[in-house]
């Protein structure tokens, strides 16, 4: 809590929506400067070890509960890598330590948000994870040649194809009294980084959810992608993440947006490239357009390895720079007409 704490005495609470690698980075960030996190996960997954597990087990899918508990996990390194440790052999091939754990505290608690509540505990988490809906829904994303893709794994395969709406089958039941207090209370609400369509829109699809984060007296961020999705944002720019997210949500939802103005080697653009994906820029005349009236905070946000990812201390320190401004204007008595 190094950097939050020479500013103000109280860290703020945070509210954290969206899932997937993105949503975890995010976390590991935010965790060194408040405990006061909770993070609302999408469990629309359908594809790979949670897929697997959501069918054989009839169950929620694990995969972006396990990560962000891992983000948000005090613990040593060697349990850290034992949840993300995943099978390469036999019939658990695919499969994460982590997720066979949930499904198994599933079973002993007979209950998907008990088993999640008991991970929070023995993982030692700072702050909270909570599933989006203990509805198990699928995804369908609605195309603008007026065809229809069902299930999160097949909505990445419909390249070319440009996504108008997501929604959710069946309609999930609304959001629990958790979830919606902890909205409330929230000092700022951040929606991403993650996946558009797939990890941060759907938990806006779920009943109650949208108006609590509308009512609530928060500072609200988006956190856009570094780099665009083949068959979900392809050729997207910030502005149309924006434009698609406030489609779903409130037009003046949002107090600001972080954009990521750091440069991408050009290794790591051929390597994305050949799967269809490359660097989000800005799309500043569709920003015009669309009559944006938040903030727009540009910084340099990229970690790539083999990965191209956010950085989680930079775009911690992006968010909570960007929140203690607003803050302070906010505080400022207006001057009075005249």
């Amino acid at each position: 809590m190094k950097f939050i704490t020479k500013f103000i005495k109280r860290p703020p609470s945070i509210v954290a929506i969206g899932g997937g690698t993105g949503m975890a980075s995010l976390l590991r960030g935010l965790k060194e400067h408040t405990d006061k996190i909770t993070a609302v996960v999408t469990v629309a997954d359908d594809g790979g070890s949670s897929g697997r597990l959501r069918k054989d087990f009839d169950i929620l899918p694990p995969g972006d509960i396990r990560n962000c508990l891992v983000a948000l996990a005090d613990v040593g390194p060697v349990l850290e890598e034992l949840f993300q440790y995943r099978f390469t052999e036999s019939d658990l091939r695919g499969h994460s330590f982590g997720n066979l754990f949930l499904a198994a505290l599933t079973r002993i608690t007979g209950d998907f948000s008990k088993a999640v509540e008991e991970a929070n505990r023995i993982l030692n988490v700072r702050g909270r994870v909570l599933p989006a809906t203990l509805t198990k829904v699928a995804l369908v994303a609605h195309h603008s040649d007026g065809t229809k893709s069902t299930g999160e794994s097949l909505i990445g395969r419909g390249r070319g194809k440009w996504i108008e709406r997501i929604s959710l089958k069946p309609e999930p039941e609304p959001a629990s009294k958790e979830i919606i207090n902890a909205i409330e209370g929230a000092d700022m609400i951040v929606l991403g980084p993650g996946s558009l369509y797939t990890s941060v829109i759907p938990n806006l699809l779920i009943s109650g959810i949208l108006p609590a984060i509308a009512d609530a007296p928060a500072i609200k961020a988006y956190v856009c992608n570094i780099m665009t999705q083949p068959g979900e944002t392809g050729g997207y720019t910030a502005a149309d993440h924006v434009d698609a997210l406030l489609r779903h949500a409130t037009p003046n939802m949002l107090d600001f947006a972080v954009f990521n103005n750091g440069q991408i080697s050009e290794k790591m653009r051929l390597k994305y490239a050949q799967e269809g994906a490359e660097p989000v820029i800005k799309g500043e005349e569709k920003l015009k357009k669309l009559g944006v009236k938040f903030r727009i905070v540009e910084t340099d946000l990229v970690n790539a390895d083999n990965v191209v990812r956010h950085d989680s201390a930079r775009l911690a320190e992006a968010l909570l720079t960007t929140y203690l401004d607003i803050v302070k204007e906010r505080g400022k008595p207006q001057k009075s007409a005249g």
